[in-house]
């Protein structure tokens, strides 16, 4: 019998959540994604200090103006990472904007735009590259003018339907629903230790974005994403995409049994899911309303931005030691 992993893939888009390049190789996803938490991970790694490097000098080649410097080297960093990771994969690398622009639609169109550039200056086709946005009002905004200019978009730190279906209506190519972190806020809030597979509240959560989708004809994609177990990603087989952590690709990759489709678009259609009327006012209200999206979005931006300032202060230090 093949492994969960090989089952898995042959009715869900495996992606690689990780920006250490041999995980990548170990585990051949489809796709990958990174975000500051991965890079700021990865680059305290030696094996990826030429790709620092490269960034550093680029930068400095650039500007002698720190602070501008230091936006350079970071943009170069992360497509640097992402143009190794494309050597590896087949399809997609999701790279993401920095998160203290979340509610900033001009910045985030500016960066995403400049990330691009560097891609395609090495050769590398936008199409194989998604820009990531908060899934923020103004990141939603920002998608809808990047998608019209041929730059497609991953929504991320989403925790509601009103997020998803915003995304879905600007025509954002991919949204990356936090599976584990909306199963940690209900966690706490609820004083429960787990819950079973099938009750999870991060996976019930992708379920009626998926059948919402379905059933109302969005192409937008669904990433399940920010796994706490691999019981998490099972039940979500069917899925359009998931993205893994390598330590749950190990799992499913050594074990054995058999893995059930339990996401159709088929079975979506037959909901009752009610459709969601939409402007920037009910979005609002909506995400306010819902404790645990509203706290986690707070909470997911702040981490992000806290992340992006150590590599930051990391890249500063490489620098120093330059100059």
């Amino acid at each position: 019998m093949a492994c969960k992993l090989d089952q898995l893939k042959k009715m869900t888009t495996v992606v690689c959540d990780t920006g250490d390049i041999n995980s990548i190789k170990k585990y051949e996803p489809t796709d990958a994604t990174t975000n500051p938490s991965l890079i700021f991970q990865a680059a305290s790694d030696p094996q990826y200090q030429y790709l620092i490097d490269d960034a550093v000098k680029w930068g400095m080649s650039k500007t002698s103006n720190e602070s501008q410097m230091l936006h350079c080297i970071m943009d170069k960093l992360f497509v640097n990472f992402g143009i190794e990771i494309l050597k590896i994969v087949p399809g997609r690398v999701s790279t993401e904007v920095d998160a203290r622009l979340s509610f900033d639609t001009h910045g985030s169109i500016q960066k995403g735009t400049q990330l691009i550039g560097l891609y395609e200056a090495a050769g590398i086709d936008r199409t194989r590259v998604l820009i990531k946005l908060a899934s923020t009002w103004e990141g939603i905004q920002a998608a809808k003018v990047l998608e019209k200019e041929g730059i497609h978009c991953n929504m991320t730190l989403m925790f509601s339907l009103e997020q998803a279906v915003a995304a879905a209506e600007v025509g954002a190519t991919l949204i990356s629903p936090f599976v584990g972190r909306i199963f940690d806020w209900f966690k706490a809030s609820e004083g429960i230790e787990s819950y079973p597979p099938e009750k999870d509240p991060g996976v019930l959560s992708v379920q009626q974005i998926y059948n919402y989708y379905k059933k109302f004809g969005h192409e937008t994609q669904i990433m399940g994403a920010s796994f706490r177990n691999v019981e998490e990603i099972l039940q979500l087989a069917g899925c359009d995409l998931l993205t893994i952590a390598p330590k749950f690709l190990e799992t499913l990759h050594n074990d054995e049994g058999t893995v059930d489709q339990k996401l159709s678009a088929e079975k979506s259609k037959s909901s009752s899911i009610q459709k969601l009327e939409l402007d920037e006012s009910t979005f609002r209200f909506g995400v306010n309303d819902n404790q645990m999206a509203t706290e986690k979005l707070a909470d997911g931006i702040r981490r992000f931005a806290a992340d992006t300032r150590k590599l930051e202060k990391h890249i500063l230090e490489r620098v120093s030691a330059v100059a």
